[in-house]
């Protein structure tokens, strides 16, 4: 029983520091809290909880705040993660409704984590290995010319206009045939098994079509192979400086690791599920592996099988709650993005 009662004084300390960003004292929680125990009795639980690692004095004769290892008891005993309101999830679904393309996605979906959250908010672009072809569209636009429109499965759209050697405006058929062809491969297929599998499109076309083909192939490999390389964005830095007292020596080393995109790529890559889950991963202070985030805490998840998003903010911040959002906004991501 005891037991159970210094998890509630540890609860009740992580809220208001929280909330007040003042160390808490034994009367604030007895005022503040419904513990139903004496005053003697919280000065000898949080005792414990300081012999324990839970909780520290930061200043002599202060009240205490919650250590990296009571925001994790915390975390860990958590029964479940609250769920957002329905008037929630409609502010989240009418704001990313509006996006045109992947580029304007991702951008909503970090300004609206960051402005939920009041933390940093990183996402992962759509890992091109698991993205696929999902529509192949070709276009002829005047004289020799042709436009080829390759659409992938997470929202990606690339376009290419290429000179063909050839008038198409008048032959509708020979670009119906090869646009069912290309589709015909290539739908459903990984991009980076995009060029293997569009290699004998040319044997699939009459002889006299099989260059104008072949020129196509060579115009969708190269739409799928490029921008290969993993990207993130982020929004919300500014957050950080207005919490700069949780980060009284290290906010300038914070703000530099947040500029390095291959330190959050693999950040989010350490920290991904690797399926859809309920799953949301926390990382407090010191277990975050690079160096300037260990006064930081990480929130991050999947969404769908795409990529990793989440926030980055002080180990002072409301878990539940972040956790919520950051779950929530990526599955409305994933059900978008998969649609």
């Amino acid at each position: 029983m005891s037991d159970d009662r210094r998890l509630e004084v540890l609860r009740a300390i992580v809220q208001d520091y929280v909330r007040t960003s003042e160390p808490v004292g034994s009367r604030s929680l007895l005022e503040r809290h419904q513990l139903g125990v004496s005053a003697a009795t919280v000065r000898n639980d949080m005792a414990v909880l300081e012999e324990e690692g839970l909780i520290t004095a930061p200043h002599t004769s202060a009240g205490r705040v919650p250590t990296d290892a009571g925001y994790r008891m915390f975390v860990d005993r958590l029964q479940q993660i609250k769920p957002m309101t329905r008037a929630e999830r409609a502010a989240i679904a009418r704001f990313l409704d509006g996006a045109v393309d992947l580029d304007d996605v991702v951008s909503r979906t970090t300004r609206l984590l960051s402005s939920l959250t009041q933390q940093v908010a990183v996402m992962q672009y759509p890992r091109l290995s698991r993205s696929a072809v999902r529509h192949v569209e070709l276009v002829p636009v005047g004289g020799t010319r042709l436009m080829i429109v390759l659409i992938v499965d997470t929202g990606r759209v690339e376009q290419r206009v290429v000179d063909v050697g050839r008038d198409l405006t008048g032959d509708p058929d020979v670009v119906a045939q090869l646009r069912g062809v290309v589709n015909e491969l290539s739908v459903g297929q990984r991009l980076n098994e995009v060029g293997a599998r569009l290699a004998d499109a040319d044997e699939r076309v009459a002889p006299a079509d099989a260059e104008l083909a072949r020129t196509v192939v060579d115009a969708l490999t190269l739409a799928a192979q490029e921008r290969a390389e993993e990207r993130v964005a982020l929004a919300g830095t500014a957050n950080l400086a207005r919490v700069g007292s949780d980060f009284p020596t290290s906010l300038s080393q914070v703000l530099e690791a947040l500029e390095e995109h291959v330190v959050l790529l693999r950040l989010m890559g350490s920290m991904a599920t690797v399926d859809r889950t309920e799953a949301v991963a926390v990382a407090i202070g010191a277990e975050n592996p690079y160096e300037p985030l260990r006064t930081t805490s990480v929130i991050a998840t999947t969404y769908g099988t795409a990529g990793g998003l989440g926030v980055v903010g002080p180990t002072r911040m409301d878990y539940p709650q972040t956790m919520a959002t950051v779950r929530a906004v990526a599955h409305y991501v994933a059900d978008m993005l998969d649609g």
